[in-house]
């Protein structure tokens, strides 16, 4: 599903749709213009429909005394200036480059502004913008990246539910399209923790508006993923690297291109199981329908003209005659020849007496 296709979602759904896949590159390309190109790469090969970094300078992100929040046993780094400043390298120049690479490779570009400048550049190069969970209570940005007039992904990390429905409100008042991803801003995010119950809660606070789920628990078999979409998650964030080896940072906890392909062949695997959500009988059933469902079957014999009673039916199978629903229906008909023990009856057996 691209990024179009997921503002556009016909409701009621009729079928569990694959979800958009957002590959969140970040800052793993680790300031290196080679590795962010061959991040591109191997997201479009790994089936993501878009690929997302991230955008910002940490003089205007954080104050040189904002302290770690993720596992400082993988992230030793224990402010978020220093690892901020770290990774804040690439800027118009580069991303406009990234934008032309992910063109060339058929996947759509995305980055995360964390300011106003980065915001006014990244306007020109993505249809949709990503707010993170750390500025769901930042007003007037979200006003500034509304007024671009497009659609918002907005995550749902650490927020209560009152703040969320305070940021949908001032998304709405601008007339955007937006989607929610629930998210756990815990680095990473013990599978125990994900929270996944919030997904089908949020599709029920805030049913006009799409719903996904922006994940950082390790990749594992991606089972997470999974489930999140059979519980209503339309897009699907994850971090991706090209080497889960690499230390520090959101290396430890993303994914990588196999773990996308896996990802895939499962959902689709688990989709086609699923199958239409509507109840019907399947024409792989017709076998049964046919022979492991009950007839109406003479419990004894029956004389011509006889009327019958209950005493003189029972059902059994198969189902090659009258249905045990129309049992109110025969009792009192006569036998219009005589009928023996365990006949099966049809509708040219009986008549009105």
């Amino acid at each position: 599903m691209t990024l179009a296709e997921l503002f556009a979602l016909p409701a009621p759904e009729t079928r569990i749709p694959m979800p958009c896949v957002i590959a969140e590159a970040g800052v793993n390309h680790e300031g290196r213009m080679d590795i962010a190109r061959r991040l591109i790469d191997e997201a479009a090969e790994g089936g993501a429909d878009a690929i997302k970094f991230q955008t910002y300078r940490a003089e205007t992100l954080a104050s040189r005394d904002s302290p770690a929040y993720w596992d400082t046993s993988k992230e030793p780094t224990q402010s978020q200036y220093e690892l901020f400043k770290r990774h804040d390298s690439f800027w118009k120049n580069e991303f406009e480059a990234l934008k032309k690479h992910c063109d060339a490779a058929g996947i759509a570009f995305l980055s995360t502004p964390f300011d106003v400048e980065s915001a006014r550049f990244l306007n020109d190069l993505m249809d949709v913008f990503k707010i993170s969970s750390s500025d769901i209570t930042n007003k007037p940005f979200i006003d500034i990246l509304c007024g671009y007039g497009k659609p918002i992904l907005l995550s749902t990390g650490a927020a209560h539910l009152h703040e969320i429905a305070e940021a949908v409100e001032w998304i709405e008042a601008r007339g955007n399209k937006l989607a929610l991803l629930h998210c756990v801003l815990n680095y990473p995010t013990a599978d125990e923790n994900a929270a996944l119950g919030m997904i089908p809660a949020l599709k029920r606070i805030f049913p006009t508006h799409v719903i996904g789920y922006s994940d950082h628990t390790l990749p594992r078999d991606m089972h997470t993923l999974e489930i999140a979409t059979l519980l209503g998650a339309r897009v699907l964030e994850k971090h991706f690297s090209h080497d889960k080896t690499l230390p520090g940072n959101d290396h430890y906890h993303a994914m990588d291109k196999e773990d996308l392909r896996h990802f895939f062949r499962r959902m689709r695997a688990t989709l086609a199981s699923v199958g239409d959500l509507e109840v019907r009988a399947l024409p792989e059933e017709e076998p049964a329908r046919r022979h492991a469902r009950r007839s109406l079957v003479t419990a004894r014999a029956v004389r011509k003209g006889q009327p019958l009673t209950a005493a003189d039916l029972t059902w059994k199978r198969p189902a090659h005659g009258i249905s045990p629903r129309c049992y109110d229906e025969v009792l009192g008909l006569a036998a219009r020849r005589d009928l023996a023990e365990d006949t099966v009856l049809q509708w040219t057996d009986l008549e009105r007496s």
